[in-house]
């Protein structure tokens, strides 16, 4: 059955400014563009979808989150809004209702930033409360966790228990586990967490996939084979939501290391919804819990310079198995440290022809990592809304001097360095509206901070919606298949009540989504004010 879309303002993404009158869809992809006129008579038999003044582009795709995680953000408990220690314990006691037994009670995304005194959280915070019952709650980044005493004995981790590589177990004056662990650490603790069942995993990514669908996201580039158990839990979870119930959406999965292995031995099932990409791995923290891995220790703690995840030789020997397996990697660094590594690495082990590999964040740089990274068949993921969440904290962490080449987006794009845009959910929101005009503004998001950060590295609107459109196609080699609206292209589109490049760049935030459109179908679409 072909459809005619038109009636509103349809950007093709070729070249800033270049519109088509309507698009014809077919079996899923993009049968034909043209004046409404020629496309009516030449496809009589189309369904006519009028856009009724809406602006249409093609589907926008976050090119780096965790999907399930996302999930487990919407399910349960939620506390990244919280201001203050005393609010967090209020929201987990509340919680503790619903949680049977001695069951354990996790919670996601506290950010002690957000608090008027920013100390973290620590075990005593926790046990005057929870005597019996394991604590654990995520800091926003993932890359700290915050853990009660019941929690620590559960794992086995006493004063006597060493940091591992790659990781840090913070301790009080008396060297005693302060119940923060920082990276691989908090492995410790996981690994003796009650595995979630496959209900819990469908709930999660169904949940998560419906919250895209409203955000306007066609799809994403997803990293979480490697958090629940065996990587053929979250595998059957893609399968049972999207390729068995129906529930549309992109999904282009990354291979954490640590499930390689077994996902190698594993029946993947391929589709145009399901597909595997990257080797992924980590090469340091983040800059909020000082763990992202810098050349010169941090402004605000020169006691540290940041977490070494993998020693050279480790990173080494971890890219090359990616190539043994004919793989590329997708590598999380945050650090001008890591980063520098990550690309002495990449240079040893070039990926196969024609081949990229992808690093994730890229948030520390200079120019000479730069001109490095311009050489090489790598690619980046950015984030923009972490300049919005984490400025203007990250002077504090930084610097001013290196604060000025750190989020540097229009540095990389200007050295040909491909670039595309995502959100990292569930630690920042999922929102590509939100990541656009946080590229575009480079504005912080506390109440009545008015500073643009680094004006100079602004995004144009064409550029930021670029990384959701053409960015997230070209980074996963679909740039002749998505990212743009032409002939033979997937019919992925994201529909907005306003146009994006006719808008006050202060007042992108108010687009709304009023259809979400996946190989043709409308897998969204706005309810209006007042509908039931």
């Amino acid at each position: 059955m072909k459809s005619l879309w038109y009636g509103g303002t349809i950007y093709t993404m070729e070249k800033e400014g270049h519109t088509v009158d309507s698009v014809v869809v077919e079996d899923g992809q993009i049968l034909d563009t043209g004046s409404y006129q020629a496309m009516k008579e030449k496809y009589i038999d189309a369904k006519e979808q009028h856009l009724k003044g809406a602006t249409m582009f093609p589907g926008f795709v976050d090119s780096h989150l965790h999907l399930i995680g996302h999930g487990e953000k919407l399910i349960r408990l939620d506390l990244s809004m919280c201001t203050s220690k005393e609010e967090i314990i209020k929201k987990i006691r509340l919680a503790e209702t619903d949680v049977s037994g001695n069951d354990w009670l996790i919670g996601e995304g506290w950010n002690e930033n957000r608090f008027s005194d920013p100390s973290y959280l620590t075990k005593e915070d926790l046990d005057e409360f929870f005597p019996d019952r394991p604590v654990l709650l995520k800091r926003i980044c993932r890359h700290a966790i915050v853990v009660n005493s019941k929690a620590l004995h559960a794992a086995g981790i006493t004063k006597q228990t060493p940091d591992p590589e790659g990781g840090v177990i913070v301790r009080n004056e008396n060297g005693n586990p302060a119940g923060l662990l920082h990276d691989k650490a908090q492995e410790l603790v996981y690994q003796v967490l009650p595995t979630v069942d496959s209900a819990y995993l469908n709930r999660a990514l169904r949940s998560a996939i419906q919250d895209c669908y409203e955000k306007g996201l066609t799809g994403g580039h997803s990293e979480d084979l490697s958090y629940y158990g065996l990587a053929a839990n979250p595998m059957n979870a893609y399968q049972e939501v999207i390729a068995n119930e129906g529930l549309l959406f992109r999904a282009h999965l990354l291979v954490h290391h640590l499930a390689l292995d077994e996902w190698l031995q594993l029946d993947k099932k391929e589709s145009p919804y399901i597909e595997y990409g990257a080797m992924k791995l980590f090469a340091d923290g983040a800059l909020g819990g000082r763990t992202a891995l810098l050349k010169v220790p941090y402004h605000d703690d020169p006691d540290t310079n940041g977490v070494e995840i993998h020693k050279e030789k480790e990173l080494y020997e971890l890219v090359e198995k990616a190539r043994q397996h004919h793989m590329e990697v997708a590598v999380h660094a945050i650090g001008d440290l890591a980063f520098e590594k990550v690309l002495s690495v990449l240079e040893k082990l070039p990926p196969h022809k024609g081949r990229h590999d992808r690093i994730i964040h890229a948030q520390v740089v200079n120019s000479e990592l730069v001109k490095k990274a311009a050489k090489l068949p790598v690619c980046l993921d950015l984030q923009p809304h972490f300049l919005a969440s984490d400025f203007p904290w990250a002077i504090d962490r930084l610097g001013e001097e290196r604060v000025r080449r750190s989020f540097v987006w229009k540095t990389l794009l200007k050295a040909g360095i491909p670039c595309a845009g995502g959100s990292d959910a569930p630690i920042e929101p999922v929102s590509p509206i939100l990541g656009i005009q946080s590229a575009v503004l480079r504005k912080s998001s506390q109440p009545g901070d008015e500073t643009v950060y680094n004006e100079g590295e602004c995004l144009s609107v064409f550029e930021a919606v670029s990384l959701y459109t053409k960015g997230s196609a070209a980074i996963i080699y679909k740039e002749n298949k998505r990212g743009m609206i032409k002939k033979g292209y997937d019919a992925d589109f994201t529909i907005l009540d306003k146009d994006l490049f006719q808008m006050e760049k202060e007042y992108l935030h108010l687009a709304t989504v009023q259809q979400t459109v996946i190989a043709g179908e409308i897998v969204y679409r706005r309810k209006k004010a007042g509908a039931s």
